[in-house]
């Protein structure tokens, strides 16, 4: 990868894990939104302990927040086979050939019913033909479940349908959601617009290969899946136009990160452009940006990120810009004082 030096073309994985408590690991959301703790680091080692609605205390006037407006689908389906044993599937994307591409466990090839008039033809536990009567994405929503996370060791409920997804979400697409948004309310964005921050919205589709493992012994021999996106190109004007003024760009997320890193480097493949309701040109891409340390961020000036899985590109990202070490120490402190991790976990704020 050109844009990562060779002094970082040989780290290993071996120097991203740590031991987590398995009863940090969050099972379910905080009972309110917005009532999740958050971990400060500024400086080489500073670390403020404070709650999530505090975040707007770290603006200024003139920053610019940058959100991913994605939607997550209830993909996940569970049906009945044609001699009566259970089958849990996850939809994960659409195939040229207008069959889907499935993650389910085992290779069964068969009818799979999730109703009287809703069924799909499965092959070898990886594809899947459906058939139902009107949009499919209504069928998910009437038979579907939230895709949570294999590590949230419970069947999806109720509350997963309002909480696994940002209050601002609105472009379905995603098979998971982009988990450092759920801890904004309507009314902790409303105090950083009063406030005087700018407030702008990317769309990029999360897909499994976020958060897929890495398997290979070093950083670099790991390739990422390729995720689309969509980004008004007046973006990257208003992100150089605020650093130009002395303000800062505040990605949430990893995945808001990835997409306006790829635009920002030009690490993406153009898959169409439009005009969009602001009379700017909006552009669909794929990208497969792998960001780890050595990289050299070109727009994210500060990032909100939860705190991720151990062999994970969100943590190689966040390593990339807090460092390595200095984001291990904040997971030390993190564990210490039973912050809760992952996707319903706690979230930190990176200046």
């Amino acid at each position: 990868m050109p844009y990562v030096n060779g002094s970082f073309a040989q780290m290993r994985m071996s120097g991203f894990l740590f031991d987590l408590p398995e009863e940090l690991i969050a099972q379910y959301p905080p009972d309110e939104r917005g009532k999740s703790r958050l971990m400060v680091l500024s400086g080489d080692n500073c670390i403020e302990h404070k709650a999530f609605e505090d975040i707007v205390d770290y603006f200024n006037a003139g920053d610019l927040l940058v959100l991913n407006d994605t939607k997550v689908l209830p993909v996940r389906l569970v049906g009945k086979t044609e001699t009566g044993k259970t089958i849990d599937l996850l939809i994960a994307q659409k195939n040229e050939t207008g069959a889907y591409r499935i993650l389910s466990k085992g290779k069964y090839t068969g009818r799979v019913f999730f109703s009287e008039d809703f069924y799909a033809d499965v092959s070898d536990g990886k594809d899947a033909v459906f058939y139902h009567d009107g949009p499919l994405e209504g069928q998910l929503q009437k038979f579907g479940l939230m895709p949570l996370p294999p590590y949230i060791k419970r069947p999806p409920c109720g509350i997963d349908r309002e909480r696994y997804q940002t209050v601002y979400a609105e472009k379905e697409g995603s098979i998971a959601a982009p988990t450092a948004g759920l801890h904004f309310t309507r009314k902790i964005l409303d105090a950083l617009r009063h406030k005087g921050i700018m407030l702008e919205s990317i769309t990029l589709c999360v897909g499994e290969g976020t958060f897929k493992p890495i398997q290979t012994e070093y950083v670099s021999d790991h390739k990422m899946d390729s995720e689309k996106f969509e980004i008004d190109t007046s973006l990257l004007e208003k992100i150089k136009e605020t650093k130009k003024n002395g303000n800062k760009t505040v990605t949430v997320g990893t995945t808001t990160t990835r997409a306006i890193e790829a635009l920002s480097c030009g690490r993406y493949k153009l898959i169409n452009t439009s005009e969009s309701a602001n009379g700017c040109q909006r552009i669909t891409a794929s990208t497969d940006i792998f960001i780890y340390p050595g990289y050299e961020f070109k727009a994210a000036a500060s990032i909100i990120t939860n705190f991720h899985l151990p062999r994970s590109t969100p943590l190689l990202l966040a390593s990339a810009f807090a460092g390595q070490d200095r984001l291990l120490r904040a997971y030390k402190a993190a564990i210490a004082a039973k912050y809760r991790f992952f996707s319903y976990g706690d979230v930190m704020l990176i200046l």
